[in-house]
């Protein structure tokens, strides 16, 4: 696989199967385990035009999808235009270091650009390093500190 033949879409209905394959994949990498029904809420967010939940997915020449960029958009304080949180990014084990989470990240970048987010972010655990070294060419590393409240 060249990074010539990956191309980034939106998530369709019929990518169900591989998007749960590459989901449960995704939540065992960080030690995660949600209900199904949450899973399922989740899927179902992607296709609900009154969600501001979306699903990028990098495919291969033959179809086959490589990886996924959830994304999140909702408007901000500190511009005029909407912010992109990237929720969760994930890449196949067998499509790693070839450009596909680039390729995500990218078609982000223009999009945001296009339609004039003010700013595209993401988290990720400090020792998450593969990715990290993909992140620091891409991005910016922020110094603020994220806290959370379980609801």
């Amino acid at each position: 696989m060249t990074k010539a033949t990956v191309s980034i879409r939106d998530l369709r209905p019929e990518d169900e199967p591989r998007w749960q394959e590459m989901w449960a994949d995704y939540l065992a990498f960080y030690e995660q385990s949600l209900a199904p029904e949450v899973t399922m809420a989740t899927w179902r967010r992607f296709f609900d035009a009154g969600c501001p939940l979306y699903c990028l997915v990098a495919v291969d020449a033959s179809g086959l999808i490589l990886g996924f960029a959830a994304h999140v958009v909702h408007p901000g304080t500190w511009g005029a235009g909407d912010v992109c949180y990237l929720e969760d990014l994930y890449v196949a084990p067998q499509a790693r270091c070839r450009g596909v989470a680039r390729k995500l990240i990218e078609q982000l970048i223009a999009t945001g650009r296009e339609k004039s987010w003010y700013r595209l972010y993401w988290h990720t655990d400090a020792g998450n390093h593969g990715a990290r070294a993909l992140y620091d060419k891409v991005g910016t590393l922020s110094d603020r500190v994220k806290y959370d409240v379980a609801l």
